[in-house]
C-alpha cells in the first residue's frame, strides 16, 4: 500500500474511533488529526495609480499581471512562485498617499545582475552592498514609494 493510501486509511481509522454518539468529534482531537497552517502570504498594496503599479511590476521586475478586473480596480501580480495584489484604496480605509512602515524583501538568486538591471531603472534607496549579516542586497523604490529589497546570501 503506497504511503498517502495507508495514512488516508489511518486518518479515517482515528475519525472513526474518536466520534461520540453525536457525531461530534472533540476540537482538540480534530486539531490534532487535521493541524491548522498557514499556507501563505500574499501582500496587497493599495494605489490610487493601479495602471501605472502594473506597468511597473511588469515593464521594470518582470512580473506577470494573470488577473486584472478594471471593476473592483484589482490585480494580482506574479513572478517566479512568488504574489502580490494591487487594489485602488477601497471606503474602508483612509487613504491620502501610499505609505507602508516596512519593505517587501525579494530573496534572490543572482541579485549582481538583477542590480545591474534595475539601478537605472528605478529610484536607488541604497546601492548594491555586503553586510555583515551574510546578506549582500540593494533597495528601490516601486513608482508609489513602496521600499522594495532584492538580497542574496553570501558565503560568509
Amino acid at each position: 500500500m503506497d504511503p498517502l493510501s495507508e495514512s488516508t486509511e489511518r486518518l479515517e481509522e482515528i475519525k472513526r474511533k474518536c466520534y461520540t454518539s453525536n457525531g461530534y468529534i472533540p476540537t482538540i482531537l480534530y486539531l490534532f488529526i487535521k493541524k491548522m497552517a498557514f499556507l501563505s502570504l500574499t501582500p496587497l498594496i493599495r494605489t490610487k495609480d493601479i495602471e501605472a503599479t502594473i506597468q511597473f511590476y511588469k515593464d521594470i521586475l518582470g512580473f506577470e499581471c494573470p488577473n486584472y478586473n478594471e471593476n473592483w480596480s484589482w490585480a494580482t501580480l506574479s513572478r517566479d512562485g512568488i504574489e502580490m495584489m494591487v487594489a485602488a484604496p477601497n471606503a474602508h480605509l483612509p487613504f491620502e498617499q501610499s505609505e507602508f512602515t516596512g519593505s517587501f524583501y525579494f530573496r534572490v538568486n543572482q541579485v549582481d545582475p538583477l542590480w545591474q538591471e534595475l539601478k537605472n531603472k528605478a529610484r536607488v534607496c541604497y546601492e548594491l552592498e555586503e553586510f555583515d549579516y551574510g546578506m549582500k542586497e540593494f533597495a528601490i523604490y516601486d513608482n508609489n514609494g513602496y521600499l522594495l529589497q532584492f538580497g542574496e546570501e553570501t558565503d560568509s
